[in-house]
Formats: structure tokens, sequence, C-alpha cells
């Protein structure tokens, strides 16, 4: 990471909290797409507070998590203590070599330098391991999710996924799916994102506003104990060459 990107990624810390409440779990499918077959020994990379961390836990497969933020990882700390979690980068990870037969990265490549990390990331792999990525898409095909997006910003990672050498062929496939949430957890989803927390703490409050106005006022939401957010979850991954 360049040093501006460093500092969006580690102001994650600043909102641990709201991410925690407000970000969703993963598609049990995607898991069962990303990794192989198996019991693998897989590194959340960029586990934030161990929202994949957790799932992967629940395999029965053996997990650690590295992240940049020391707020997200308290986070993690206190969710799941029994879990080994280090502060590092893609960049830089601090596990020895061919300790890893997975590496799992959430919400995160686009904060990373594929040049740099992808090195270090083969570095900790095992000789056959596997590169994984995911992300959770809201699906903005639906009108109150258009419309939230008015107000957030639009999601933007639908786009061509290349890891290049030593990773073979990248393979991909995207996942449909529901989250639940109560209409609080949706006001920490918004706030958990890097665009808010970097903002001023009026503009902030300016988004955060508009975002409880919608939810007063769409028919899909108006007077909900729950709102049912739709997803597309993107995944890619590739393995080692032999």
């Amino acid at each position: 990471m360049d040093q501006d990107t460093t500092s969006a990624a580690s102001s994650f810390g600043a909102a641990a909290a709201a991410y925690e409440r407000g970000r969703p779990p993963y598609p049990e499918t995607a898991l069962d797409f990303l990794l192989p077959p198996g019991r693998p020994r897989v590194l959340d990379l960029g586990a934030g507070t161990g929202k994949l961390t957790r799932q992967i836990r629940d395999r029965g497969l053996d997990v650690l998590a590295v992240d940049p933020s020391e707020g997200m990882l308290g986070e993690l700390r206190r969710a799941i203590p029994e879990i080994s979690a280090q502060i590092g980068t893609a960049e830089h990870i601090p596990l020895p070599d061919a300790s890893v037969d997975v590496v799992l990265v959430a919400q995160a490549w686009h904060w990373i330098d594929p040049a740099r990390a992808i090195p270090e990331i083969a570095r900790v792999l095992t000789p056959t391991g596997r590169l994984g990525l995911i992300w959770n898409l809201r699906d903005e095909r639906t009108d109150w999710v258009h419309r939230l997006g008015n107000i957030i910003g639009r999601e933007d990672r639908h786009r061509d996924i290349t890891m290049g050498p030593p990773f073979g062929p990248v393979t991909t496939s995207t996942f449909g799916w529901t989250h639940n949430m109560r209409p609080a957890e949706l006001l920490d989803l918004v706030a958990s994102r890097s665009r808010l927390i970097l903002m001023p703490a009026d503009e902030r409050a300016a988004v955060l506003a508009q975002v409880r106005q919608l939810s007063a006022t769409h028919p899909a939401l108006l007077g909900r104990d729950a709102y049912a957010l739709p997803y597309r979850t993107q995944c890619a991954y590739a393995d080692l060459k032999p």
C-alpha cells in the first residue's frame, strides 16, 4: 500500500464497532466455492473485525487473522479470543514461508498493491496454495438500495480480476443472497464505509440524516423492524502453479 492507501485502510479502526455491528457475513455458498476440499489452514488477510474469520472457524478449520488496524483486531479478539490475530498487511505478512494453504481477502483487495502483495502471499502459501478474493456488493437493482447508493456512493468492485504469476488462471463466480438487518444496523453499515469515516463530522452527519430520511419515507422500509438488503457476492480464486 502507498501512504494514502494505508491511511485510508487503517481508518476503519475509528469505526470498528460500527463495522462489527453493520457489516454482513458472507454466504456459505461463496465459502464452498473459495475453499479447496479437505482441511486447509487459512489466513484471513485484512480480517477486520473477523466477520469471515468466524465463518472459517465455524467450519472447523484452522484460521489465522492479519489486519493493519489495531482497532479492528481489538473487536476481533473480543469476539474470538482463541484466534491468532496479528498486525500486518498484504505486502508484509507476519507469517513464516509456506505456513498456510489458503489466503482469503474479503472486502480488501482494492486497498492492496498487487505488485508487492502477490509475491508476499505466494511466500506464505504452501506449494499448492490458493488465493481467494471476496466482495459483498449491494444489489442496486432493488429500488431502495439504488436510492441508498445515490446517497452513499455506488458499488464499483465489478471488475476483471487478475493475479498473475506465480498463480494460474483465475476462476470466478457470483452468488446472490439477502441479508436481514435492523434499521440501526443499516446506519452502522453506512457509518463503517471508508468514505464516511474520512468525512468531516458535519458532512458525515448530513449523509446519515439522508439515510434516516430514506428509512422513514421509502415504502419498502417505512415502519419495518427489519430490512432485507440484497447482495451480490463476487468471488475469485487462483492456485499457485505447480
